[in-house]
C-alpha cells in the first residue's frame, strides 16, 4: 500500500489488479463508505474527516476485492480521437478530422462519419462540443413534446456531464440532462425526458408519476431496462 501527498493510494488485489484509491473528506459523511469514480477510473474511500484518514485506508484495503471486481465489469474505455467509432443515437459513428474548412458535418451511412476537420490533438474536445450541442436541441425538442402532453411548462434546459444521473428536475422547473444521451437510441432519449417532465407533476417515484411517464412512453420499461444494462459503455467514452 503506498500513499502519496495528494491523499491517493495504490492497493493491489489478491489477483493481482493495482487499484488506484483516492482519499476524500467529506464532513457530511456520517460513516467511512467506499465508492467508484467511473469516470477516472478509480474508487474513492470517503472519511468523515482528516482524523479518519488512516482508518478510511484500511476499510480500503479491507474491501479491494470489491473494487477490482467492479473495475473489471465495466466496459473498456473508448478515447474520442481520429477514425474512433462510438456511438452515435444507437448506431457506429466514426469520428474522422479529415476534411476542408472547420465547420463540422455528419454524414450518414453505415457507419456515420461525424467529420470534424481541425488538429487531430483537439478532435475530442471538439466532438464532445458537437455531441452536447446535438443532445440539448434533441433534448429540448423532446421536452416540449411531453410538456404539452402533459399540460406543465419546463423552465429550463440544460446538459451536463452528470455520473450519478441522466436527467434532474428542479422544484422551480429546470431540466437537466447527460449530453451522454445522444449516443443511446432515440427511444431511451425519449425516455429520460418523459421521466423528467413528469417529475414536473410529481416530485416522486409514486404510481402516479409512473403513469404520468407511461402516458408518454408507453415501452418506459424497456426503455429503462436499456440504460441500466448500457449506460456504463455511454461513460466509458472520453476525450
Amino acid at each position: 500500500m503506498i500513499v502519496d501527498k495528494n491523499q491517493t493510494m495504490i492497493l493491489t488485489s489478491p489477483c493481482g489488479m493495482d487499484i488506484p484509491v483516492r482519499i476524500q473528506v467529506n464532513p457530511r459523511a456520517r460513516r467511512i463508505i467506499l465508492r467508484l469514480d467511473e469516470k477516472r477510473r478509480e474508487a474513492v474511500v470517503v472519511a468523515p474527516s482528516r482524523r479518519h484518514m488512516k482508518a478510511a485506508a484500511r476499510f480500503a484495503h479491507e474491501r479491494v476485492d470489491w473494487a477490482a471486481a467492479r473495475l473489471r465489469q465495466m466496459p473498456p474505455e473508448v478515447i474520442m480521437g481520429d477514425g474512433q467509432t462510438i456511438q452515435l443515437r444507437g448506431r457506429d459513428c466514426r469520428l474522422s478530422c479529415a476534411g476542408e474548412g472547420r465547420r463540422a458535418s455528419l454524414d450518414q451511412g453505415e457507419p456515420q462519419v461525424l467529420n470534424l476537420p481541425g488538429d487531430a490533438g483537439t478532435l475530442g474536445r471538439r466532438a464532445e462540443r458537437f455531441l452536447r450541442r446535438m443532445a440539448k436541441d434533441e433534448l429540448a425538442r423532446a421536452v416540449d413534446r411531453y410538456c404539452a402532453a402533459l399540460s406543465v411548462d419546463a423552465r429550463r434546459v440544460t446538459v451536463k456531464d452528470t455520473r450519478s444521473r441522466w436527467g434532474s428536475c428542479t422544484s422551480d422547473g429546470r431540466l437537466a440532462f447527460s449530453w451522454r444521451l445522444i449516443m443511446a437510441p432515440p427511444e431511451v432519449l425519449e425516455y429520460v425526458a418523459a421521466h423528467e417532465c413528469a417529475h414536473l407533476l410529481e416530485m416522486n417515484h409514486s404510481s402516479r408519476f409512473w403513469a404520468h411517464v407511461a402516458r408518454c412512453r408507453p415501452d418506459w420499461k424497456k426503455e429503462r431496462a436499456w440504460l441500466r444494462r448500457h449506460g456504463a459503455s455511454l461513460h466509458a467514452v472520453s476525450l
